[in-house]
């Protein structure tokens, strides 16, 4: 599958599409009205950010407790009920004189929650698609995720201008309610991936089994580490170019998506094996310009040209599903997300402490090099994948007694497996899975 069209004659893929597509929506625009909430009531630039983006840390909780649900119940009943309940919760931030510490409380409580949203929509994801279709789909998934979250922005500042923080948050829980109604009615119901029930003991287990195969793992550090410490440079744009750093986000903004779009519908599979080492260090190397402390027009190119490389996570992606049976794709794939985000918050403090001691443009030369040295250790690992490593991935649940392997991905080798035997890729757009609201 190499065309949008034939996406798109996927049955399924439209109402998935719309339900990411919606819930991306529905996340920017409530998260923008909460944090106008929390700073008038406190005034804390820490709250704020916190209210808007912290979510995202709970996400590690969630990969730890509700996971393994991710591949345990019927998907179309987890994304509608996941949906509601962000529906109810938004609309519950919206109650006049809601105490800041409740509205916290329900923020834990929704990013838990997210993290087993992003595996249950991305293991149907590769369930409703063809083997070679995955790579596609994520990729145009990812372009929806950043397109909406701008003009989400947009939308909720003007709604927040117009009308109030308060029903900007109740239009958050409209759009939530419609993602939970466009995944009821628009999804066909199918039976859960894996056996077994769902619990903290379950998901603990499930998250062993991926870990302790070695092929993976490398495929998980190389997913997480890089891109954590790439967007450590990102979160030092605003104090290299206080009044430009817009500039500078658009421009990471346009590189991922020219990225996206490059790979996830115009590269072959055949240059994408060959391409997949050059994508992991396109990443981070031209970072490595701001050593030099370049002018702003300069800077601007060099953050494009590095962003491309942020498609490196479809090849990862696609790598890992190869690695693991189709009972785990959708924990798999959560515990990505999660991970990810939290390396990412990682990355972010990182940079932070490092521009304390140095000059800010050295400070994310000095990221950047960490990207490059980890990327360069962790290649030949990546590179690497004995056959059969899904199937013994499987074994391995199944002997736990959660799962069966016996799907088509047990036991099969690299060479039948979507992207095996290619060099997957370094970093990862962010997930945009774990939202404030």
């Amino acid at each position: 599958m190499r065309t949008y069209r034939e996406l798109l004659r996927q049955p399924e893929f439209t109402p998935l599409f719309l339900v990411a597509s919606v819930r991306s929506a529905a996340q920017t625009v409530s998260g923008l009205a909460l944090g106008v909430l929390v700073h008038s009531a406190t005034g804390s630039p820490l709250l704020t950010s916190l209210a808007m983006f912290g979510p995202s840390l709970a996400q590690l909780v969630g990969a730890t407790t509700l996971l393994s649900a991710a591949d345990r119940v019927p998907p179309r009943a987890a994304l509608t009920g996941i949906w509601l309940l962000f529906a109810v919760a938004t609309a519950v931030q919206a109650i006049p004189g809601l105490p800041v510490g409740a509205s916290f409380a329900v923020l834990f409580t929704l990013g838990m929650f997210a993290s087993l949203g992003g595996g249950v929509t991305y293991g149907m994801l590769h369930e409703i698609l063809p083997r070679d279709g995955f790579l596609i789909g994520r990729s145009v998934l990812n372009m929806s995720n950043g397109a909406t979250q701008i003009l989400g922005f947009a939308t909720g500042g003007l709604l927040v201008a117009l009308l109030s923080p308060r029903v900007t948050l109740l239009v958050g829980a409209g759009m939530y309610l419609a993602a939970a109604g466009i995944a009821r009615f628009g999804l066909s119901r199918r039976p859960a991936r894996a056996r077994g029930r769902a619990s903290v003991t379950a998901t603990w287990r499930t998250n062993g089994v991926l870990w302790s195969s070695k092929p993976r793992r490398h495929v998980y550090l190389m997913l997480c580490v890089p891109n954590g410490l790439i967007v450590g440079c990102e979160s030092l744009y605003v104090p290299y170019e206080p009044d430009r750093a817009g500039l500078l986000f658009a421009s990471a903004a346009s590189g991922m998506l020219v990225g996206d779009t490059l790979v996830g519908r115009f590269v072959p599979a055949r240059w994408r094996a060959r391409g997949g080492p050059a994508l992991r260090l396109l990443l981070a190397a031209p970072y490595l310009v701001f050593f030099l402390g370049p002018p702003l027009g300069v800077a601007v190119g060099v953050v494009f040209v590095a962003s491309v490389g942020f498609a490196a996570t479809l090849l990862l992606q696609e790598r890992l599903l190869a690695l693991t049976p189709d009972e785990l794709s959708g924990h798999a794939l959560g515990l990505h997300g999660s991970a990810m985000l939290a390396m990412q918050g990682v990355g972010a403090a990182l940079a932070g402490a490092v521009a304390q001691l140095v000059p800010v443009g050295a400070a994310m030369g000095v990221m950047a090099g960490l990207s490059v040295l980890v990327t360069l250790g962790l290649e030949r690992g990546v590179r690497r994948a004995p056959a059969g490593e899904a199937g013994a991935g499987a074994s391995g649940a199944s002997g736990a007694g959660e799962v069966s392997a016996s799907g088509p991905d047990a036991g099969e080798g690299p060479a039948s497996a979507p992207g095996a035997g290619e060099a997957s890729a370094s970093g990862a757009a962010r997930a945009g899975e774990a939202g404030p609201g």
